[in-house]
């Protein structure tokens, strides 16, 4: 038992296999595993064959009360629905059988005396996959019951919701209460566990959300809840396989409780580790970065701490803290660098050229950056200015109505937005421009062009990506995106790297428009005034080079992870099922 019982804490180490654990247990229980050895120990049970003649008598009988509605007759089950080697005592059966089920109504919006009554009224949201022992959000009264379909619940029923993401959300009401139509209820007979009927939708969820239908909106109907095949026990089989699962259950919840508590404590050492190496004076910048690679396999194990590694790396490296050798070292001794003021200056000199040739168009001056928005010291030689001040040209793309399915090689296609990842490029995001479409050449993605989303979701809005040299032919810069031009005196690879790092997805995130996070727009004034640290244009190579190598160490630390994780599940995926068969018998009498 031992031995099992450190099977369970190794199967809980991540939150994600420890819900996976819940639905497992759920599984084997609706197929009679976590009972065998009860039935061994209670041979004299009555076969679920008795509960049939009884569900058919109690239904009967309701009827004749009028106390349930007759129904049209279930389908026979079918060989296809046949579930394989159900233990011999249970019975296949539909859910249809087992119980009264209806969904549930809206009272007419119109009319307002239908509402605020002292009648609960549940929508989807509202199950919690357990008890509901809480007033519903919106209540009814009795005129709104004998004035629509509605079906008042009684304490007891059991509930499931029916439509998008809630399918299969399940619930047993401890207090009465009538739900609306994206909620079916079942009153089940009393041959029947309500307990065990919850743990039984739970565990078919998977199931019901298979069958889902309508696009956007999936759900799944009264109908078919009620042809849904399962093999019934006895009842005192019932309520043998509800304690054992509550058991097992409340054992994986306490471990999975202890696995969150240790990877938050993970997680604080993590922040508290990086929060000191960004904080850090620059001279000790590389003792701190050594303590936390030593640490790598102790706490390094999640990707959110690889996340976290990596906005600290970048962090670091506009503040400058990542070359703090490279400027020190004598490398530079003898040689004249000339700061990154001598560049603007530069840069201004050119873009003036340029408008006078006429090659660019003269812009509105950009203002000063005051001290209000310096947030903090650069090193000497660097400066602040504004990603206006080093554009020399900023261009969007068009989008004309394209076909859905993706270009081939030898034809021209549309990028999608998709296209531009976190440090990715990906050519194979795109849509077919039809062939009687004259492509827009000037638009065409080309290798080096630093490209930027000018409208995306909120936390991904103006990202963007250097085109690798690797790029397919023949794509097109969509209207969503901008093309943007430097000028050679200034490293585009730390301009990405500095547009993708925390300050500037702050400043975005600020200035950007739209109605919602879903979908926001930035404008081109707005990317202009983003301020940034600049180095001379050495420096920032350095940077680059620097911060390559250690996101490629942040790769291999992912990869790691991924490995370690894929074979942990492998593991469990091939012990689990033996683990929890073998555990559960042994703990309960």
């Amino acid at each position: 038992m031992n031995q099992l019982l450190e099977h369970f804490k190794e199967l809980t180490l991540y939150p994600k296999n420890a819900e996976e654990l819940k639905g497992l247990i759920l599984q084997l229980a609706i197929e009679g595993n976590l009972t065998k050895k009860w039935r061994e120990e209670n041979p004299d049970v009555d076969s679920a064959e008795i509960l049939l003649d009884q569900l058919e008598l109690e239904k009967k009988e309701l009827i004749k009360r009028k106390q349930i509605k007759k129904e049209k007759p279930l389908e026979p089950i079918n060989e296809n629905e046949k579930i394989p080697s159900p233990p011999t005592s249970w019975e296949l059966i539909r859910l249809g059988e087992i119980g009264d089920w209806g969904a549930g109504a809206t009272p007419s919006r119109s009319r307002s005396d239908f509402y605020g009554g002292n009648i609960n009224w549940y929508k989807s949201g509202e199950l919690n996959n357990g008890i509901i022992d809480y007033n519903s959000k919106e209540t009814i009264n009795e005129l709104a019951l004998k004035n629509s379909s509605l079906r008042l619940n009684k304490i007891g029923d059991v509930l499931i919701a029916m439509y998008g993401a809630t399918i299969g959300k399940t619930a047993i009401l401890a207090v009465e209460g009538a739900t609306n139509q994206a909620v079916c209820a079942c009153t089940p007979f009393s041959c029947i566990s309500n307990v065990y009927l919850h743990l039984l939708l739970k565990a078919l969820k998977g199931n019901f959300i298979d069958q889902g239908e309508g696009g956007a909106q999936p759900n799944i109907s009264r109908v078919k809840i009620r042809n849904q095949v399962f093999a019934l026990p006895p009842l005192e089989e019932q309520k043998a396989i509800v304690a054992i699962v509550n058991q097992l259950i409340a054992e994986v919840e306490q471990l999975e409780a202890l696995t969150k508590k240790r990877i938050k404590l993970k997680t604080d050492f993590v922040t508290s580790a990086l929060n000191q190496l960004s904080q850090a004076a620059d001279q000790d910048v590389a003792s701190r970065w050594a303590f936390i690679q030593e640490q790598f396999g102790t706490f390094f194990t999640e990707k959110s701490t690889i996340k976290k590694l990596r906005e600290s790396i970048l962090q670091l490296a506009v503040q400058g803290k990542l070359t703090h050798h490279w400027r020190t070292d004598g490398r530079l001794s003898g040689v004249e660098v000339e700061p990154a003021s001598d560049l603007l200056e530069k840069i201004k000199v050119k873009k003036a050229s340029l408008i006078k040739a006429g090659k660019i168009k003269k812009e509105k001056p950009l203002p000063e950056v005051s001290e209000e928005e310096i947030p903090y010291e650069l090193p000497e030689g660097w400066v602040w200015c504004r990603f206006g001040e080093l554009i020399i040209d900023i261009e969007a793309g068009k989008s004309p109505k394209c076909l859905p399915e993706t270009a081939n090689f030898d034809e021209w296609g549309v990028i999608k937005m998709s296209a531009i990842s976190w440090g990715a490029f990906n050519g194979k995001e795109n849509k077919a421009l039809p062939k009687d479409e004259t492509p827009f050449e000037d638009k065409e993605v080309k290798p080096g062009d630093f490209i930027l989303t000018r409208a995306n979701t909120s936390d991904l809005i103006a990202k963007s990506v250097i085109v690798p040299d690797s790029v397919r032919a023949k794509l097109l810069l969509n209207d969503k995106t901008l093309r943007i031009r430097f000028s050679n005196l200034i490293s585009p690879e730390f301009l990405n790297l500095y547009n993708n790092g925390g300050q500037a997805r702050e400043h975005y995130k600020k200035v950007s428009s739209g109605t919602s996070d879903s979908m926001q727009n930035i404008s081109r004034e707005n990317i202009k005034l983003l301020i940034l640290p600049l180095p001379r244009l050495e420096e920032q190579k350095a940077i680059v080079e620097k911060v390559n190598a250690l996101m490629t160490l942040c790769d291999k630390l992912e990869q790691e992870i991924d490995i370690h994780q894929n074979t942990q599940k492998q593991w469990m995926q091939g012990c689990l099922r033996e683990v929890v068969k073998a555990k559960a018998p042994d703990e309960l009498p």
